[in-house]
């Protein structure tokens, strides 16, 4: 049987036209639905349960409220805080972030006003207009602060207590009660990230391993469909769960999982593969092939997965999973569900530059697919068994239609949701049968799960969200998604462009690729190799051919910048489309001159596409007809941009090729001539942009290249014809540069410098860990360290230090080290040997200074495997280190103004990193620190052009920022051009006016 393949971002239309076409149905069946839906949407209104569920959590404090939001963000982080300092910081910051003194509790149930309670009371000295600082204080006076902590704490747990079904397996299966003839099914969650480490993976394994015993040995005599279950999260049992790790994951998982479905098997239980992201969709299912072909688990009906009808592909999975089970010869459980990472969906295609969407972006689509999926699983029985995994009556009610027999199939609810519905369901239809999806782990797991489960259901859209309002009549949820779409052109969402349009008409986004789809990738990789350079050898330009490239740039700069703005702007994305259409022979070349892995050398071509289309567009607004200025009447007063003369672009090795055409792009649009001097470590990729600039019509005599090492450099900028300097690199060089213009006599020119820095990163006791590990682990080691925006600081409050180090230790361990052109390598080389020798004498230096908790083994030749080490103190660190050594401060929260100023005693100032979920710590420390670049919550490396402008203050650079607005505006002079429009017999515009 082939792996499965379909297309992984299909056109919404033509999906919506196929879909339209089937999806009515005869207007008795319409009929029976609306009957059944009405009475199952009286039955959640006419509820009256005194302890409370999910649903009156979502309408008591809708997360489109200011109180809603901050009880999500408590949720998500609070009862993993050790520390009582950072806790109270936290719940004040949050309860100040809504009115929790006057909410007026609208629900009966326990639950709600219990938790009601304990948030007014917490929040009772926080009045509007006043800082969250010192309130708390003046509360504790009154109440004592255990107190508030406490009940802010209980609060939690209390929401916890009814969305888990225990907090290990066996409370779980003692409250889910003896198993008897009409048990309810359950289907056992065990709460968790995924893996970061091999040891979380083990971990995982073993969790699941025992509670498949367990569930096992409680089940009873019943048979399947009849028994309990189990669902296993693959990225759980594995910390590299990605397409690019395939090899290896097909390796090191299957055996595992293999072995998880045989212990689940010898019980006879429910074993269900939980669904995960679109761009894991085809190892999941090449995963799951292997794991049933295994001739152990012949004969046994219990195995099943978790598909997605937000999915596009959703059907095609289905007859992937059909395949599968004729082949086979044995029935598997399918469970049906929405999806729950949309928003994740979305924002990923948009960053790598699809050319669409995996998933649909109307959730009437979603409901429309859902349906239809659902029609072709019945279709499909026995051989497959579906389970409908919904909270929706309309939905409930138009499966009940489709099904016609009430056999061969089940459906599904999450525990804690959905009580009024199916209880009603059950009244109704005896013979229909349901599982509750019931999570099991410690309520610190358990919250950030809650947290994805309120966003899904308590989104405004959600049927959940709405259906018990009594505001909303009872026709406008039964409104059929076919109804909502209308036809095949509304189908995509009008306000989420497609990713190619994300920056609307000003520019195109550059195209990147899907390594999730085996095609996508496998095409690429044919490219590149395909393209592979032929070696050859460039020679460096004497100080000779130095001069005289700038007498040539002198001599063609007046024609160049004479042209029309718009002319040089749609050279530049002339420029843009060729690197795109040259992709493959860019990256070859990043690959073997640059030391680049694919990710990366992908992501600079797209980055240096970038900054020719932005740059255009921002030249064609700047350069083009000059800008009027108020004044009287009688006169013209425009202000205009014109190039300054010949600048010297001098680039890094580390990006040969983005910030190598980044500077060149930027003077060219600002009417400048250029001379370029690259990197004299990749010769031949600034070789290979220049021939390409050349071919998209930018002239010879307006852009020369010149090569050669740092003598050439410093022989470019000292030439006294030169308007300007644009320089990326170290802050000695920047100085030397800065020496050298100053001390010539003629016209200042501006150097535009962008350097390096310690960049730091802070992590306190809010911070989710696995995050912090992906982030850390990416803004460490990603390109060997070797960015200028890499983390080379990280301080760690030391209430939560001992496990997020090991953690970020754990996932740093599972980082390939090799050979570049390798897809499943995450850290090729250093760039030569210089390099490498200076990062080995520090690593040398902190083995015998600091405390060593990391050190990877790298292949011979220029490799440094990741290493981390912890300091005493952060001004042990004196310059920054262009390599995979990520150094590690613990701080206590009460230092936390000290770790500032160390941060700020650096003079660096270009990339600063800060995991927390106190936003006014967060905000306090913004303002605190004079810092170009500051990410908060996600890794703080991989700048987007016209997104995040990107440059430092101090040490680390002079501004302004490169793909930003007023970046342009250095390479320019600035001319006001005022005209007496009245000098010739007076003025007649005025005299002329109408009265």
């Amino acid at each position: 049987m082939s792996a499965f393949s379909a297309p992984y971002a299909p056109d919404d239309t033509a999906i919506a036209a196929k879909l339209l076409t089937t999806a009515r149905l005869a207007p008795e069946q319409d009929a029976r639905i609306d009957a059944t839906a009405t009475r199952l949407i009286a039955a959640i209104r006419a509820r009256d349960d005194r302890f409370g569920g999910v649903e009156d959590m979502l309408r008591e404090y809708a997360l489109s409220t200011k109180e809603g939001l901050a009880l999500m963000v408590l949720a998500e982080a609070l009862l993993r805080v050790p520390d009582a300092r950072t806790a109270d910081a936290f719940i004040e910051d949050k309860l100040a972030d809504g009115d929790f003194i006057h909410h007026e509790t609208k629900s009966t149930a326990f639950l709600v006003n219990a938790s009601a309670w304990a948030l007014g009371l917490s929040a009772r000295a926080i009045q509007p207009g006043e800082t969250p600082q010192g309130t708390l204080g003046r509360l504790a006076k009154r109440i004592g602060l255990p107190a508030v902590r406490t009940a802010t704490r209980q609060a939690m747990r209390l929401m916890g207590s009814h969305f888990v079904l225990g907090e290990t397996i066996d409370d779980a299966l003692r409250r889910a009660g003896k198993a008897s003839e009409r048990a309810p099914r359950y289907s056992y969650d065990m709460l968790g990230e995924g893996a970061r480490t091999a040891e979380d993976a083990q971990r995982y394994y073993d969790s699941y391993a025992a509670a498949i015993d367990a569930i096992g040995h409680a089940a009873g005599s019943r048979s399947l469909p009849d028994r309990p279950g189990i669902s296993v999260k693959l990225s759980a049992l594995h910390p590299r769960y990605e397409a690019v790790s395939r090899s290896r994951v097909m390796t090191e998982l299957v055996p595992r999982l293999i072995a998880l479905a045989q212990k689940a098997k010898g019980h006879d239980l429910n074993f269900t593969i939980d669904a995960e992201e679109a761009d894991r969709l085809e190892l999941s299912l090449d995963v799951i092939d292997a794991t049933i072909a295994d001739v152990s688990l012949k004969g046994w009906e219990g195995f099943g997965l978790a598909i997605q009808a937000y999915q596009k592909r959703c059907m095609a999975v289905i007859d992937h999973i059909d395949a599968l089970a004729r082949q086979h010869d044995r029935r598997l459980m399918v469970r049906l569900v929405k999806g729950a990472y949309w928003d994740t969906e979305i924002k990923r295609a948009q960053e790598r530059g699809l050319d669409g969407y995996p998933v649909f972006t109307r959730k009437a689509m979603t409901d429309l697919n859902y349906v239809a999926c659902a029609q072709k699983l019945l279709a499909l029985r026995p051989r497959i068994f579906p389970q409908f995994a919904t909270h929706n009556a309309l939905t409930v009610a138009t499966i009940l239609e489709l099904a016609e027999r009430s056999g061969g199939y089940e459906f599904q609810r999450l525990h804690g949701m959905g009580d009024a519905l199916y209880a009603q369901l059950g009244k109704d239809h005896p013979d229909i049968r349901w599982r509750t999806y019931a999570p099991v782990g410690s309520h610190r797991d358990l919250l950030a799960y809650l947290v994805r489960r309120l966003l899904e259901n308590g989104a405004n859209s959600s049927f959940v969200a709405v259906a018990a309002d009594e505001t909303v009549p009872v026709a406008t949820l039964l409104r059929r998604p076919a109804d909502l779409i209308g036809s095949a052109d509304h189908a995509s969402h009008g306000r989420i462009p497609l990713p190619r349009d994300l920056y609307g008409n000003a520019r195109v986004n550059s195209s990147g690729v899907e390594f999730g789809e085996r095609k996508a990738l496998d095409r690429l990789l044919a490219d590149v190799a395909a393209s592979k350079p032929a070696s050859s050898a460039i020679s460096d330009a004497s100080p000779a051919q130095a001069n005289e490239a700038i007498a040539n740039a002198m001599a063609g700069f007046l024609p160049w910048r004479q042209g029309p703005a718009d002319a040089r702007a749609a050279l530049l994305e002339r420029a843009a489309d060729l690197l795109e259409e040259r992709r493959a022979a860019f990256i070859a070349l990043l690959q073997s001159e640059g030391g680049k892995t694919l990710d990366d050398a992908l992501g600079e071509v797209r980055e240096a596409a970038d900054f020719c289309r932005y740059y255009a567009a921002q030249g064609r607004n700047l350069f083009g007809n000059g800008e009027v200025m108020p004044g009287p009447t009688g006169e013209s007063n425009v202000l205009q941009l014109r190039g300054r003369g010949v600048f010297v672009a001098i680039s890094p090795w580390n990006f040969p090729l983005a910030i190598f055409l980044g500077q060149i792009a930027a003077a060219l649009m600002a009417g400048n001539a250029v001379v370029a001097k690259p990197a004299e470590q990749t010769p031949a990729i600034a070789a290979m942009a220049i021939a390409l600039l050349h071919e998209a019509g930018v002239p010879a005599h307006a852009l020369h290249l010149v090569q050669g090492d740092g003598r050439i450099g410093a022989a470019l900028v000292a030439h006294p014809a030169i308007a300007g300097v644009v320089f990326t690199g170290s802050t000695e060089v920047a100085r030397a540069i800065n020496r050298t213009l100053a001390a010539k006599d003629g016209p200042i020119v501006p150097l535009i410098a962008e350097t390096g820095g310690i960049n730091a990163m802070i992590v306190d006791a809010t911070a989710l860990p696995e995050q912090v590990a992906d982030d850390v682990v990416t803004s460490a080691f990603r390109s060997a360290g070797q960015r200028c925006s890499a983390l080379r600081l990280l301080f760690v409050q030391d209430d939560v230090a001992d496990r997020m180090i090991e953690m970020i230790v754990g996932a740093a361990r599972e980082l390939k080290i090799g050979d570049p052109s390798d897809p499943s390598v995450h850290v090729g080389p250093v760039i030569d040997t210089e390099a490498k020798d200076r990062i080995d004498a520090h690593i040398a230096l902190m083995r015998n200074n600091a405390r060593l908790h990391h050190a990877g083994i790298a292949p011979s030749g220029n490799f440094i495997a990741p290493h981390v080490f912890e300091l005493t103190s952060a001004r042990q660190l004196t310059e920054e280190v262009f390599g995979p050594v990520l150094h590690v401060v613990r701080y206590r929260a009460a230092d936390f103004d000290k770790v500032l100023s160390d941060i700020a005693a650096t003079g660096y100032g270009l990339t600063f990193g800060i995991h927390s979920r106190i936003d006014d710590m967060i905000e306090r420390t913004i303002a605190r620190l004079p810092i170009g670049n500051v990410y908060v919550n996600r890794n703080m490396i991989g700048a987007v052009v016209g997104v995040q402008p990107f440059g430092g203050f101090g040490l680390s650079g002079t501004g302004p920022k490169a793909g930003g607005p007023h970046y342009l505006t250095r390479f320019a002079t600035e001319q006001t051009v005022s005209i007496n429009t009245a000098a010739a017999g007076g003025n007649a515009a005025l005299m002329t006016a109408n009265d």
